[in-house]
């Protein structure tokens, strides 16, 4: 057994599916700085002392997972595969250890990026992005309920696992979020582009300014835009993790979505004279 060393610095928020209830597409970085994505994690049903946090060092078995042509992509060898948490990356002296892994390789050209994911050859599908200007940060509505043939499917199965036992604690789908939350950025070249975040941080912040603020969504989502348009934006040093959806990599004209992002603060210029 090949036991992967992996820095989690991506984790998206739960989506469901019909084969394997709810998952969590989780990224990071290896010890020698390059990325691997693992995928399907059905992390909530994980025991509590599996249940990694960003910035956790790991240690799982690992191997390609064939069913994704994305390079970075692997699976645990198993459900079952055992999470080991070695030890977590604080934030100290500006978060100085998570820099060291994290900022090896930077892209500032969006189209350079894109046109890598592109290439077959390539096929680069995480990276890290350092955004010239964030122009703004979006809003929208979106569908508040899961796919109901999907729950409809989840709830059949289970209950046919079920015929000659009682149910233990049934496993409860996470809410869906209401909102789509989005940067407007340029890049290095003034490239304008508008992008989603799937972080699962984005989302637990909403849920957590909706409970403060006892329902109010338009207070929630006003909180959720300070933190990352008037704090993160403008006054970190903000860098975008970027990834691309396995269905859309070869077929959309800009694949990406941000799946995270990395926010310690400026460094101050120090002069001599």
């Amino acid at each position: 057994m090949a036991l992967t060393k992996v820095l989690i610095t991506v984790k998206t928020y739960p989506a469901i599916s019909s084969k394997y209830d709810e998952l969590v597409c989780t990224a990071g970085f290896r010890e020698d700085g390059t990325w691997i994505r693992i995928y399907p994690v059905q992390f909530r049903k994980k025991s509590y002392d599996e249940q990694y946090k960003k910035y956790d060092w790991i240690e799982i078995d690992l191997v390609k997972n064939k069913s994704d042509f994305r390079p970075e992509s692997y699976r645990p060898y198993s459900h079952d595969s055992e999470i080991k948490i070695l030890e977590h990356v604080d934030t100290k002296g500006n978060w100085v250890k998570r820099k060291e892994v994290v900022l090896g390789k930077i892209y500032y050209n969006l189209s350079e990026l894109i046109s890598e994911s592109q290439n077959k050859n390539i096929c680069t599908s995480l990276a890290v992005f350092k955004p010239t200007k964030i122009l703004d940060f979006t809003i929208e509505e979106v569908e508040r309920e899961w796919d109901k043939v999907k729950l409809a499917k989840l709830e059949s199965e289970r209950l046919q696992g079920n015929l000659f036992q009682q149910p233990e604690n049934p496993f409860e789908v996470v809410r869906k979020l209401p909102y789509k939350f989005c940067y407007v950025f340029e890049d290095n070249q003034g490239k304008q582009s508008k992008l989603m975040i799937e972080d699962w941080e984005i989302c637990q912040l909403y849920w957590n300014c909706l409970a403060h603020h006892e329902g109010d969504e338009a207070k929630a989502v006003e909180d959720v835009k300070k933190k990352y348009f008037d704090d993160f934006a403008k006054t970190k040093d903000l860098h975008l993790f970027l990834g691309t959806s396995q269905v859309h990599h070869y077929v959309s004209h800009n694949p990406f979505m941000i799946i995270g992002t990395f926010h310690p603060k400026k460094e101050v210029q120090q002069f001599l004279f």
